[in-house]
């Protein structure tokens, strides 16, 4: 659509977008000085790689660009991504977080290849388009951009949300500015949403051809652990009791530290192991644990777990399935503090007893059919998690009950993978067919 025909609010966005280059290159040092971009990739930021088309057979394929933009989104469609390869097509995976970019690097199969995402600038993007010339775009969940998707209308390149998401909150927030919502998710060509609540607010919002093919994350896989070393801990915790923090958030730390000396009090050989979301917050969260007065072993410093360690922290990237694999109990972060809640799938594969707060707005019908099915644990106060742990942790009945359980939600739900190629089959299809193959 010309910029003359949009709606204000829309022109308005793309003109500012167009004169952001500078607050965006000063969003990039702050970034890079935070440690939150690649300071060796940060051209790809700006829609410059050094990256190579590929060449020979798999050049003939379709290019499939998909966007997600974390670790949670990149572990969902991972699985979709696999199956696009085997079907002869070339992948482009961009991502915002170095984490997931370090998470893409060691599971992304041949014929796929990552890049950090650009901002949403026309040019920046027009130099990716201009070198990678998708024929298909995927964006995942809920990554709306105007400008990138406004520019692949324009440049006819079909355009698929998967695994589509939409919040109340964001509907509420997107329904306020009306035809500009319109004209963005009419740029949809294809809108294959999680659940019916989703697919019903995307459709009100202007998505067109909206379907329900399911969740891709009930298709995942419990992520690889290196059995080596799951076996070298298992052998230093012993006959220890333990439990996982997982995936914890500023503020959550101080819950679980709280939680865990409740439980020494009756449980003195008690191991905490803590994982925060970032990395990056190690060694605040390492400073932390011992103002409590608890020993610390550190994963990235290669510490042992011994009879006095109180507290193993887990600040490496790739590593979840061990600790996942290594408890029967895991409290999962991001439901205490306002971020939405994490995936909570990947616990359950690993068969433990979960625990959440009630702030998991990201992943509320996932949740709910956990807690309505009994496979998960709610609390609603801080207070309440160390009777939930300590619930679990010492009724294994009763944790190996939630984790079956859960199971059976997630074989009950699965399929999503599937039903979503066959859905993409088409457009794969009419791609081939403008590169000179046969559909």
């Amino acid at each position: 659509m010309a910029e003359g025909r949009l709606p204000l609010p829309l022109a308005l966005y793309r003109r500012l977008a167009s004169s952001a280059g500078p607050v965006y290159r000063l969003l990039h040092r702050v970034r890079r000085s935070a440690g939150k971009d690649d300071p060796l990739r940060g051209a790809e930021r700006f829609g410059v790689t050094n990256c190579s088309r590929p060449t020979g057979p798999i050049a003939s394929g379709p290019c499939v660009w998909v966007h997600a933009a974390s670790v949670g989104e990149t572990v969902s469609v991972l699985p979709l991504i696999e199956r696009l390869v085997a079907e002869g097509a070339f992948v482009v995976l961009t991502t915002v977080t170095r984490t997931s970019a370090e998470l893409a690097a060691d599971r992304l199969p041949k014929g796929a290849v990552h890049q950090f995402a650009c901002y949403d600038h026309p040019a920046y993007l027009g130099a990716f388009l201009d070198h990678w010339r998708p024929d298909l775009a995927l964006v995942v969940e809920s990554e709306v951009w105007p400008v990138t998707w406004l520019t692949l209308a324009e440049r006819h390149v079909p355009l698929v949300l998967i695994n589509g998401r939409m919040s109340e909150k964001s509907f509420r927030g997107w329904s306020r500015v009306g035809r500009s919502a319109e004209v963005i998710f009419g740029c949809l060509d294809l809108c294959l949403a999680q659940s019916p609540a989703d697919a019903e607010r995307l459709a009100l919002l202007g998505a067109r051809h909206v379907g329900c093919p399911g969740n891709l994350k009930f298709d995942g896989a419990l992520a690889p652990a290196d059995p080596q070393e799951l076996e070298r801990l298992q052998a230093q915790i012993g006959a220890r009791p333990v439990w996982l923090a997982a995936l914890t958030h500023p503020g959550e730390e101080e819950i679980v530290l709280k939680a865990h000396h409740a439980l020494l009090a009756d449980h003195p050989d008690l191991l905490l192991l803590l994982v925060p979301r970032h990395p990056a917050r190690a060694a605040d969260v390492r400073a932390l644990c011992e103002r409590e007065g608890l020993s610390v072993a550190q994963r990235s410093a290669g510490d042992a777990i011994s009879p006095q360690t109180g507290v193993y922290l887990g600040d490496t990237i790739g590593e979840m399935g061990i600790f996942y694999s290594l408890c029967s109990t895991i409290f999962l972060g991001g439901s205490f503090a306002d971020v939405g809640g994490h995936n909570p799938l990947e616990p359950l594969r690993a068969g433990a007893g979960l625990i959440t707060g009630p702030k998991v707005a990201n992943a509320r019908t996932t949740y709910q059919a956990l807690w309505q099915a009994d496979a998960a644990c709610r609390v609603e106060t801080p207070e309440a998690l160390t009777a939930a742990v300590a619930g679990l942790l010492f009724d294994p009945a009763r944790a190996e009950r939630l984790s079956r359980n859960g199971q059976a939600v997630i074989d009950a739900s699965s399929g999503a993978v599937e039903r979503t190629l066959e859905r993409l089959r088409p457009l794969l299809a009419s791609a081939r067919a403008g590169r000179g193959e046969r559909p």
